[in-house]
Order: C-alpha cells, then structure tokens, then sequence
C-alpha cells in the first residue's frame, strides 16, 4: 500500500472563516457607517448629502473632544486599577496555605455578571438614601455621605468603582495562572543569595510578569474605551454629562436627537481612533516581546 504524497494548504484558509464573520460583523457595518456619515439624516426627514460636514462639526465642537477625553480618563483609571489590585490578589492568593479556591471563586464571580445586572447592583447599593454602602459609612460616623451617581464630581469616580469591581477578576485570574507558571528555581537562588522579598519581586517577579500585564493591559483598554452598558444602567451619562461617553453620546445623537448622520460621524471617528489604539498597542506588546 503506497502513502499519498501530503498535499500543501495555505495556512491563509483556515483564516477564511474568522475573516468571513469579521467583515460581516465589523467592516461591512463600518463602511456602512461610514456612508451614513455623509449626509444630514434625520428620522422622518429627506436625507441630504453633505459630503464631510458632519465630521467638520464634530471636531470643532469641543463638548465632543471632551466626551472622548473623558472615555479616554474612565478607560485608563480604571485598567490601572484593576491591574494594580489583580496582581495584589494575585501575589496574596498564591502565598494563602488553604482556601485558595475559595477566595479565587470571590475574586471572579463578578465576572460572570452581564454589565445591566453590575449596574443594576451597583446603583441600589449606592444609592444616597437607602443604598448599603451610605448606610455603612453613617454606622462609621460619615454624616454628610456622597451622592455617588447624582453628584457630577462624583459620578465617574464612581463609574471607575463599578468597573473596577466588575472586572478585576480578569488581570487577577491571569496573573495568577502567571504566577504559578514561574520558575521556582530562579526565586530559590535570589534566596540563597539573600535577596528580599522585595527584591525578588521587583527584579524578578515583576521583569516576568510585564509580558502578561501589557497583554491584560490591551484587551482591558479595547474593553473600557467601547464602555455603554455600565453607565447606560447607571447615570445614563449624567448628571449634566459628567459620565458622558463615547458609545453613549452617539447613542443620545441617534435615538433623542434623531440625528443619524452625526451619530454615524462620531462612531466612525471613534472606530478610526480606536483601530490607531489598538494598533499601537500590539506594536509596542510584539516589540516587548521580542526583546
């Protein structure tokens, strides 16, 4: 019986079906967007075409530079955050003697939550008149407690909470798989050495680890900037646009202000920035990587 000689395949054609769903639910809606964009549309209305006017109003308007500078602020306080707290969960975790399931569990059930119900929860336990959280700081002597969600200084402090509560599990259950995968032998001979904890840490833990948090780093910021359920159930943007994000402000153009081409505008503006973002990211992640 002879063997067949093995016939060679493209690696690009097992490629064929992500690239398939990828231009039917992303870049077909993109260009379609696009196209919107470029006329003054409106619900029940003719539309017109107004090549880039849409796009001309939006940058020189600077309540939108605003919104994307606060998406941008929400987006990075709140990664920060969650890594700084995952890995601290992390280290703490794999230095427990027993219930490390138990604890590990805690730590990413909010994972499992949608963002409606996080919101949800988050905007009863907050809430300045009978909320838990005002209840527990008035036992402690808080008498002039925050309003939380209604307080335009607090609101997106408060948004970064729900967030980080939310998913903090997600850099923690990856650094912690991370950390048991490091070499056992390297930390044994800075010990002998006499190196601190410490020290280990900082030369050799965290040198290891960069790799994994710029990873986590990357999908957290895509995650956060197309940020819409949390502050949907929440403030719904307010109060007087303090948590106003991007996904929300196109949102509010579309379907309160019937303004189909601007909404459209500011989607495609965002995508376009947003592509650049990510990009950038993974260049800079490839870069470290290799060195």
């Amino acid at each position: 019986m002879t063997r067949g000689k093995p016939t060679y395949q493209s690696p690009w054609l097992y490629l064929v079906p992500t690239i398939a769903i990828l231009a039917v639910s992303a870049v077909y809606p993109l260009i379609q967007a696009f196209a919107l964009s470029l006329y003054d549309l409106r619900w029940g209305e003719t539309a017109s075409f107004v090549w880039f006017k849409n796009f001309g109003n939006l940058l020189s308007d600077h309540r939108v530079w605003k919104v994307f500078g606060r998406t941008a602020l929400f987006s990075v306080s709140s990664v920060a955050i969650e890594l700084a707290l995952g890995l601290l969960f992390a280290l703490a975790v794999d230095r427990l003697a027993w219930g490390q399931g138990i604890v590990r569990t805690m730590i990413i059930l909010p994972l499992m939550i949608s963002g409606i119900a996080t919101s949800l929860i988050w905007k009863v336990l907050l809430d300045p008149a009978s909320g838990l959280v005002n209840y527990v700081l008035s036992l402690g002597g808080v008498t002039n407690a925050p309003a939380w969600f209604g307080s335009p200084s607090m609101a997106l402090p408060s948004l970064v909470l729900v967030d980080t509560w939310w998913q903090t599990g997600f850099a923690f259950i990856v650094l912690a798989a991370a950390i048991k995968g490091l070499p056992a032998d390297t930390f044994e001979a800075a010990k002998i050495d006499g190196a601190s904890s410490f020290q280990a840490f900082r030369y050799i833990t965290l040198p290891l680890l960069l790799p994994v948090i710029g990873t986590i780093a990357i999908f957290r910021l895509i995650d956060t900037l197309k940020v819409f359920d949390i502050v949907f159930g929440t403030t719904g943007g307010g109060p007087a646009q303090s948590t106003e994000m991007i996904q929300t402000f196109a949102y509010r153009t579309a379907f309160k202000f019937l303004e189909l081409g601007r909404s459209s505008a500011i989607m495609v503006i965002f995508s376009t920035i947003f592509i650049l973002i990510c990009a950038l990211l993974i260049f800079r992640a490839e870069k470290t990587t290799t060195r």
